[in-house]
């Protein structure tokens, strides 16, 4: 049997201690191993009870979160797991803390006695980050670009780009967006995220971008030059009206536990006409979301990817969509940006998706 997986709770509220504790121990092949008040204390608890994953409150006396966490990814790299508060400045926060090299995030307990929803969402997380590959902190200014101008000819109104991703996403999908040029096709992104999250995430991105980023509303038009992020705790799905497509934002039930969810907006593409025109592909997250939408995305005529393991945070996502046959290669992250600009010629489209096998990469 393996070794359980070693926790340290890090938050100033004793209540909220209590709540993630009670959640975490309710998975037996989890060990919450102690608890800590600040970061002074957490420090000495990780020299005491080197633990697999922290928990980490970020707004916290005697010293924030962020300053405690960038020490640590400097002095004693380990998988983090943020919970932060659902506000803007929480949101800024969160995003900060995964860009200095956080596993995760999650928003806090809304209720004062009640975790609801989230000790399933938790678990999943501090699971993944048992196992996950450490990320180094990112330098938070844009990448350099794609040098070369994207292919010429005449553009296609039809044309789209579709992204999705879900556990370092954050730091991937900004890896990419920022290496992209202007003027390319409409872009359509589904983050997993928590709500206001996703708002301080596009504006972050469009403060780096070449191009405007921004949270999706209901009707939408989708244009070249512009990147819609689906906001947080809905879906998006995108609609062809006449000359331009638009977008449609929803709640409805969760897919793959997720809302927003990416085979909703790559189902959605396929079934509005977009696949003979669409570069889609999934980044690194857990679970299988998005591997079912890209299938089918690719069956109809899309050029399609995943990014590869070595790459990845976690290889979950990208790994559906390749061993089920709907990615037709995998990418390096440092190397999607210009597969995007440069994309392989369309497949032709395929009668029996079912029947796809993965091309050799």
């Amino acid at each position: 049997m393996n070794r359980r997986i070693r926790v340290l709770i890090v938050d100033d509220s004793a209540v909220v201690r209590r709540l993630v504790t009670e959640a975490l121990r309710a998975d037996p092949e989890i060990e919450v191993v102690g608890t800590a008040a600040d970061p002074y204390v957490a420090r000495d608890r990780i020299k005491e009870l080197d633990p697999d994953v922290l928990t980490l409150d970020l707004e916290m006396p005697r010293m924030d979160g962020l300053t405690f966490l960038r020490i640590l990814m400097d002095q004693h790299p380990m998988p983090v797991v943020i919970m932060s508060s659902l506000s803007q400045k929480g949101s800024d926060y969160a995003l900060e803390a995964l860009r200095l090299g956080a596993f995760d995030v999650l928003g806090k307990p809304s209720g004062a006695y009640s975790f609801g929803d989230l000790g399933a969402q938790l678990i999943a997380r501090v699971k993944a980050a048992g196992g996950a590959r450490l990320r180094r902190p990112s330098t938070g200014t844009a990448a350099a670009p794609v040098r070369t101008a994207p292919r010429t000819g005449a553009a296609s109104a039809r044309q789209l780009i579709l992204l999705g991703a879900s556990t370092g996403g954050t730091e991937a999908l900004r890896e990419v967006l920022t290496r992209l040029p202007a003027g390319l096709p409409p872009i359509a992104v589904v983050q997993h995220i928590p709500p206001v999250f996703s708002k301080a995430f596009a504006d972050r991105l469009s403060a780096q971008c070449a191009f405007e980023v921004r949270e999706a509303a209901d009707g939408d038009m989708l244009k070249p030059g512009l990147a819609l992020i689906a906001p947080g705790n809905f879906h998006l799905m995108v609609q062809w009206h006449a000359d331009h497509y638009r977008a449609r934002v929803t709640t409805g039930p969760q897919i793959w536990h997720q809302r927003p969810a990416v085979d909703v907006l790559f189902k959605s593409a396929a079934d509005c006409g977009a696949a003979p025109h669409a570069i889609a592909g999934v980044l690194t997250g857990m679970g299988k979301d998005g591997a079912e939408g890209l299938l089918r995305l690719r069956g109809l005529g899309a050029i399609t990817f995943a990014q590869d393991e070595a790459s990845c945070v976690v290889y979950g996502m990208p790994r559906a969509a390749w061993e089920n046959g709907a990615a037709q290669r995998q990418i390096p992250l440092d190397r999607i940006a210009d597969f995007i600009v440069h994309p392989p010629s369309p497949p032709p489209p395929l009668s029996d998706a079912s029947t796809l096998a993965p091309a050799l990469s």
